[in-house]
């Protein structure tokens, strides 16, 4: 059926309403939006002091107050409006910028979509005045006692597009994102001190620090100190520095890695590629670099006015700016002691030891271990499931435990081959199944409660998913701002998580869940949940556990051998196989 022909509509200039409605949407997206270009309008008033404010979220209301050099009486009604800006002069130029803020609309931007006051007082008043905005209309001046600098209150975002406003996530899952955008404007600005106050409660303290390495650790935690490489050269058109962490501290998704261009904390894909790149060989596939990057650059190599959120940057000659990234964070990666010690080293073979106790190189289980045999079927390939038919045993290959190699494989003989098998990735999936069929696991009270300091994002994550941490096992109390009291963890027949478990839980509910799991949140959770509560790399294992993991996965479905991260369980190494490696042409 063809359809009717369209109306021609003609061309009109849109109102003014419309504009800022739109310009708004361009800058303004989230309470976190109103908080960067705040807290940088801060920054660049040359404030040594931050206080942001929350309520609902931000949603509810928003205040950034700062000890900056303040806007004089008759310059406020200008500040809200679009395109008037102390940044640049009338002309430009604006393709060398050197504040961090520049495109002259975000106050604007923010006061048509909002209930908006600014309170401020320059150096030469006496007291401060303020002007009162709703929906971008100026509706009064007052005056009113401050101290030197400025407040910036913001009330029901959204109030008149709701819109937007219906968009908006959880209270808690708000205000995570403002302190994440906080810790990000630290890291690139660290000589200015921080504060996140969320109904009244202090969130986030982050004081000013003078290294860069000890800003970082404040933001992705003091592990940072101990197994990071620091980063230092020249790049072309400046410097680059920072502190990364070994690969040891690797996580399983890009949010732990800042990157900062000329004290602006940005994102650009290419930059992050190219330092894990430089990771390249120390890397396994799925786990990414943490830690702080700094660039200082002519102002005329970076074009920052390429994006409203000014989160995103253009370099000029970027592939040669890229290559000079990787060779310096290599250079830096490769010095490092931890690393440079890694080059395989020949000697004699250890003598047999039980599996999982000290020693484990080269380990073992003796012959005469219990060989009960559990019935399971091993297709070839390392993806490939056991097809587990639902009829008894009888006539069904089987496993034989051998041994186990380092405390992280056991070793295990097939009717036709060997059989190697990830003892975390196993022990995760079963945990995992049943996280999802019972809803929680067992809780194992600690004798001594454990004390757990907090990045603020940990402590965001900790008010925004409280429900599932407390499903997950874990449960305690604040003990301070920053940091928690565990009171008990996780258990599953018998094993317990870590009490600083919890830590990395967090990180992976602050950053969405652990990325590469299908699902929803309970999907997330329980996968992060099952892989501190399993059996890991290096714990000694007892061969009742092995047989009672293979017994648990035979009676999954065919779907889940693979932990719930993608990672094999199983890989099989068929007889025939073995026959060609040494070149054997018979039984």
């Amino acid at each position: 059926m063809t359809p009717a022909p369209r109306e021609r509509r003609p061309i009109r200039p849109l109102s003014a309403r419309t504009v800022e409605r739109i310009a708004a949407g361009e800058v303004v997206e989230r309470p976190a939006s109103v908080a960067k270009e705040l807290v940088e309008n801060s920054i660049d008033a040359g404030a040594t002091t931050v206080t942001v404010r929350l309520e609902g979220g931000g949603s509810t209301g928003l205040e950034v107050a700062d000890n900056g050099m303040g806007i004089p009486p008759d310059e406020l009604e200008l500040a809200v409006q679009r395109h008037a800006t102390s940044k640049l002069a009338p002309d430009g130029p604006v393709d060398a910028i050197d504040s961090l803020g520049f495109r002259g609309e975000a106050l604007a931007a923010i006061a048509s979509v909002s209930r908006f006051q600014l309170i401020s007082r320059p150096t030469e008043r006496e007291v401060a005045d303020g002007i009162s905005v709703v929906g971008g209309k100026v509706t009064g001046r007052f005056r009113s006692p401050r101290a030197i600098g400025t407040t910036v209150e913001v009330g029901e975002l959204f109030f008149n597009t709701p819109a937007r406003r219906k968009f908006l996530r959880s209270p808690a899952a708000e205000q995570l994102e403002v302190v994440r955008t906080v810790e990000r404007l630290y890291v690139a600005r660290p000589s200015v001190t921080y504060r996140v106050e969320s109904e009244g409660r202090e969130v986030v303290s982050l004081p000013a620090a003078v290294r860069v390495e000890d800003a970082a650790a404040r933001v992705l935690g003091p592990r940072l100190l101990n197994e990071g490489f620091p980063v230092g050269g020249s790049v072309p058109g400046g410097t680059v520095s920072g502190v990364l962490g070994r690969p040891t501290t690797a996580a399983p998704n890009s949010a732990g890695l800042y990157l900062v261009v000329n004290g602006r904390s940005i994102g650009s894909r290419p930059l992050a590629q190219a330092v894990r790149a430089a990771f390249a060989d120390h890397l396994p596939r799925g786990r990414f670099p943490v830690g702080v990057l700094r660039l200082e650059l002519d102002p005329s190599r970076v074009d920052v006015n390429v994006h409203p959120t000014k989160r995103e940057v253009r370099f000029a000659k970027e592939r040669e700016l890229l290559d000079a990234v990787r060779r310096e964070v290599r250079r830096g990666l490769l010095a490092s002691p931890q690393v440079a010690d890694l080059a395989p080293e020949r000697g004699p073979v250890p003598a047999p030891v039980e599996c999982g106790t000290a020693g484990r190189s080269g380990t073992r289980l003796s012959s005469t271990a219990p060989s009960s045999r559990v019935q399971s079927r091993l297709d070839e390939g390392p993806a490939s499931p056991p097809s587990v038919p639902t009829a008894s045993g009888a006539g069904r290959p089987s496993l034989v435990l051998l041994g186990c190699l380092q405390a992280i494989y056991w070793v295990a003989e097939a009717d036709d081959g060997l059989v190697l098998i990830d003892q975390h990735a196993a022990s995760e999936r079963v945990v995992y199944e049943t996280l999802l069929r019972d809803g929680r696991l067992a809780r194992q009270a600690l004798v001594e409660p454990a004390t757990l300091a907090l990045t603020g994002t940990q402590a965001a994550a900790l008010v925004a998913h409280e429900e599932e941490v407390r499903a997950s096992g874990f449960e305690g109390e604040p003990f301070g701002p920053t940091t928690f009291r565990v009171r008990s963890v996780p258990s599953y027949r018998g094993r317990r998580a870590r009490a600083d478990a919890l830590l990395e839980l967090l990180d992976e509910l602050a950053a969405g869940g652990r990325p590469v799991v299908a699902g929803g949140l309970r999907e997330r959770t329980a996968a992060s949940v099952a892989c501190h509560a399993a059996i890991r790399a290096g714990d000694p294992v007892e061969p009742e556990e092995f047989r009672r993991v293979l017994r648990s996965l035979s009676e999954l479905p065919e779907s889940a051998y693979s932990c719930p991260h993608g990672r094999p369980i199983f890989v099989r190494f068929p007889r025939s196989r073995l026959d060609r490696w040494f070149l054997r042409t018979g039984p």
